[in-house]
């Protein structure tokens, strides 16, 4: 199985500090879903690993989420695309779960769900907890500088063979063409 990992806020949608509460906010980045179909139809299984706290602190319910998680889906049929696995932590910071990332928790339930390992697989990511999640698992760690992801750039203390691109088109576009750094 091909697999690959995705971040959802700041990688596949705007993201926002105050969080994306409603459907109406949910609005995908300029060539995200473009870029996911391309995955698809080279064979890729595309999960998304995404913490959502706005459940915790009462900002959205899960109602709300499972609609922006539909919109995210009815948009990418249009286009031809699809998504596997969606995997999301509705926990706080505090809440001491085993999903919410840096934790690999995402990363485990969606290997435990398509019978695979993480050893390599790709995950893309706009902040640390990404990459570092995907550390925690073998997986091949990918920055986006969309999102929080200048952000993450400007903290430093990042892998020194950690592959950075403007965003998941431009990712995609060079590793569909092997043209990876």
């Amino acid at each position: 199985m091909k697999l690959i990992v995705l971040d959802r806020d700041g990688v596949i949608n705007y993201d926002s500090d105050d969080y994306i509460k409603s459907v109406e906010e949910w609005i995908p980045l300029p060539g995200s879903l473009e870029a996911i179909t391309r995955l698809n139809r080279a064979g890729y299984t595309v999960a998304v690993a995404t913490n959502q706290s706005g459940i915790a602190r009462g900002y959205y319910d899960l109602d709300a989420l499972q609609a922006m998680h539909s919109k995210m889906r009815t948009s990418l049929e249009e286009l031809g695309g699809e998504l596997g696995m969606i995997a999301y932590c509705p926990h706080g910071p505090d809440d001491a779960c085993d999903c919410r990332k840096p934790l690999p928790g995402m990363l485990n339930q969606i290997a435990a769900h398509y019978g695979v390992s993480m050893e390599s697989v790709p995950v893309v990511g706009d902040s640390l907890r990404d990459l570092e999640a995907a550390i925690a698992v073998g997986a091949h760690p990918v920055l986006v500088r969309t999102g929080k992801g200048e952000r993450t750039l400007a903290q430093g203390g990042l892998p020194d063979d950690l592959e950075i691109y403007d965003d998941l088109a431009e990712y995609v576009d060079q590793f569909l063409s092997g043209e990876r750094p």
